[in-house]
């Protein structure tokens, strides 16, 4: 698909992955919804970037809310795209230090947040795609983001990590459902990036992470995921995969 002109709504928009997403889309004539939490910095960044980007207010995990955001996406052209980047984790062990057991109520959190949410985009999105005619033999395509902890999760990631290994496991069954439809469903696995939360680290540690990465030997930029996440929207071919953008990372136990 061209990006040129092309409705693409992009969850978790205002910051980080995402918003380096939207970053690229209007910088290649795209038209850009920024989807996020009424607390975000959604109205700023989406007038930051200019007449192409606009902000609709939604949680992805509220059915209502997303549809909404959803619509007012299709409003500014036909939906095309969808990058969704919304997520986040929660720390939890099996057993605390006392042998305890570990949080449900944040194991479900997480899980709500991160694979429930992935299912709203597609089955969502998915509903508005198949609404317009094709171009091209295409009315869309979807780009999930997973991470390397769907394959190597690291103690204390059990809710992250199998939040992120359902994405990477609905992706191909996505891709194959939604065939007929002409719609193309892809994911991202990111290794460590250098996002805003990272960015609260301490140098040091920043460093003892930029080792760990075999080549190049530094964080990951969010405008790599975002020039990825743009070729795969153009890559009419690109279907079923989740492709990993890790620097040939392999994450160690802890």
């Amino acid at each position: 698909m061209r990006l040129e002109g092309m409705s693409t709504a992009i969850t978790g928009g205002a910051s980080g992955l995402g918003l380096a997403t939207a970053r690229r889309l209007v910088e290649a004539g795209g038209e850009v919804t920024i989807i996020d939490l009424p607390t975000s910095d959604g109205p700023e960044i989406a007038k930051e970037l200019g007449e192409a980007a606009r902000f609709a207010a939604a949680d992805v995990t509220d059915t209502e809310q997303f549809a909404a955001a959803l619509d007012a996406a299709d409003e500014h052209g036909a939906l095309r795209g969808i990058v969704h980047c919304a997520g986040a984790g929660r720390k939890v062990r099996l057993l605390d230090r006392e042998g305890n057991p570990g949080s449900l109520e944040d194991f479900e959190w997480v899980i709500k947040l991160n694979l429930i949410g992935s299912f709203n985009a597609l089955r969502l999105g998915a509903a508005r795609m198949a609404r317009h005619d094709a171009v091209d033999g295409e009315r869309g395509a979807i780009v999930l983001t997973a991470s390397v902890a769907a394959y190597e999760g690291q103690i204390g990631q059990i809710p992250y990590t199998a939040s992120k290994a359902g994405i990477v496991g609905m992706t191909l069954t996505a891709a194959r459902d939604l065939a007929s439809k002409s719609i193309r469903v892809c994911t991202i696995a990111p290794g460590v990036m250098d996002t805003p939360l990272l960015a609260r680290l301490r140098d040091d540690v920043r460093t003892s992470l930029e080792n760990t990465v075999p080549n190049p030997s530094r964080l990951g930029r969010t405008d790599e995921f975002g020039h990825l996440a743009c070729s795969i929207l153009e890559n009419g071919y690109l279907n079923g995969e989740t492709i990993r953008l890790d620097g040939a990372i392999r994450m160690a136990p802890r």
